[in-house]
């Protein structure tokens, strides 16, 4: 089975690494961007490309916390693994806290690198997938008037189209025209696909 469409970026200052991690990758399918530092890889890096980031701790100028910290500020949400050759508990808990899928030691056996590397695919996949759920909805809200965002905050509250209506110094009839309006832009039919949808948006009532 390939993978060629799931990228995993490697940075190690060893160049031996590099090569044997991305031969081990290769030969199973997987795209492989190696980088000999974390400048190289920011300069290249296209958070667009599903895929997942295996960086190595200790390294000159930006260590892969950093590295990955940096990533974070950015915006972009690369699910990574570290490998380091010297592991200690603060910084693997640090790396964990911070959302690595897992912190290898070196040498990284083939097996437990390619688990984990799976696991980053899943988290990848559900990552994209959330992200696109939230573009479409906010394509979605934004075709809405300020008077039907209006009214969307105050039905996912749980008001009344009568209590809405005296809320917003108008009259029921209208409100219900609004209510219809709304919802068949964001194409739900009922008041908890409206709620959920409003949930992911993070509309607060």
């Amino acid at each position: 089975m390939s993978d060629g469409a799931f990228t995993v970026f490697l940075v190690d200052d060893d160049a031996g690494v590099l090569k044997a991690l991305s031969r081990v990758l290769r030969s199973r399918g997987y795209e492989v961007r190696p980088y000999a530092s974390p400048q190289a890889f920011l300069a290249d890096h296209d958070p667009a490309a599903p895929g997942c980031a295996v960086f190595d701790v200790a390294m000159p100028g930006l260590d892969g916390l950093a590295l990955q910290h940096a990533l974070t500020a950015d915006g972009a949400q690369r699910p990574v693994i570290f490998i380091t050759g010297k592991g200690d508990v603060p910084t693997s808990v640090r790396a964990m806290k911070a959302g690595a899928v897992d912190f290898l030691t070196k040498p990284v056996n083939d097996t437990v690198l390619l688990e984990a590397i799976g696991r980053a695919k899943k988290k990848d996949a559900e990552s994209r997938k959330l992200h696109a759920e939230l573009s479409a909805i906010h394509a979605k809200l934004i075709t809405l008037t300020p008077r039907e965002r209006e009214v969307l905050g105050h039905v996912v509250a749980g008001r009344l189209n009568k209590q809405i209506a005296g809320d917003l110094g108008t009259v029921e009839k209208t409100i219900k025209v609004h209510r219809s309006r709304m919802m068949e832009k964001l194409g739900v039919r009922t008041v908890a696909d409206l709620v959920r949808m409003a949930e992911k948006a993070g509309i607060s009532v």
